[in-house]
């Protein structure tokens, strides 16, 4: 049984408080929601877990399965175990896709696959998520539409297999086909390998797809609400207002 615990997290970004004081804990196999209004710091969470640089924690800790990994550098944080689906991913030019898979699929799992079977698998993956195998053969996310951007980022989760996996709006963007397979894909590395998640989302859509085990609601900067199914049910009939009211 893994575990990932934020502890009393502050994050600044560009010298302006963003995160003030953010905690919570995810198991293996569990499913958190985390739901907030624009600007209520959802996306800044999920960078300053990552390691990204711009945003700087200057109080509280990162604990993955028992060791503080709060300071570890982003390649560092992926080796123990942590994946994050970006939001809006960027294009990088000159790479192809099914070359950037083989690499992070060697550089992780440090096994002997040769990179025909390696390739094999990613196909097989590539029609799990509906994603057209031709995209393979493109610089990373060079001309993707949105839904195919966030199938290609599922597919990267599928093949590495990670202990914990941050998604930032996975349903953005995609088509109500798009978004069952999507949360197949969920569901099935959580029944297969464990996983957990934490899924950023705006809507209630994508978690009674997956059945989400905790809802917390962000804002200003911190968790002030948190439940069961029953919350993200509040949150359509009041509004985040509304529940931050109801909570204080």
């Amino acid at each position: 049984m893994s575990t990932l615990k934020v502890e009393n997290l502050h994050v600044e970004v560009e010298g302006k408080e963003v995160l003030r004081g953010v905690s919570f804990e995810v198991k293996s196999g569990e499913i958190h929601a985390l739901m907030g209004p624009n600007g209520s710091g959802k996306t800044t969470l999920s960078l300053a877990l990552m390691g990204h640089p711009k945003y700087k924690i200057t109080k509280g800790s990162i604990i993955l399965d028992g060791e503080d990994i709060t300071n570890l550098e982003t390649d560092e944080k992926v080796k123990r175990g942590l994946f994050l689906a970006f939001q809006n991913p960027i294009e990088i030019g000159g790479v192809k896709l099914s070359t950037l898979l083989v690499a992070e699929y060697n550089r992780l799992s440090g096994s002997n696959k040769s990179v025909t079977e390696i390739i094999t698998n990613v196909r097989e993956m590539s029609k799990a998520v509906g994603l057209n195998e031709t995209l393979l053969n493109r610089g990373v996310f060079e001309g993707f539409s949105g839904g195919e951007k966030k199938r290609t980022e599922i597919l990267q989760m599928l093949l590495l297999k990670p202990k914990f996996a941050i998604l930032d709006e996975p349903d953005s963007g995609v088509d109500v086909d798009g978004l069952r397979i999507i949360s197949d894909a969920i569901k099935k590395l959580k029944t297969e390998t464990n996983t957990g998640y934490i899924i950023i989302t705006h809507y209630r859509r994508i978690l009674d797809y997956v059945n989400a085990d905790r809802v917390h609601v962000l804002y200003r900067g911190n968790i002030v609400a948190s439940g069961s199914m029953d919350l993200a049910k509040l949150i359509d009939e009041k509004g985040y207002d509304g529940v931050v009211k109801s909570f204080n």
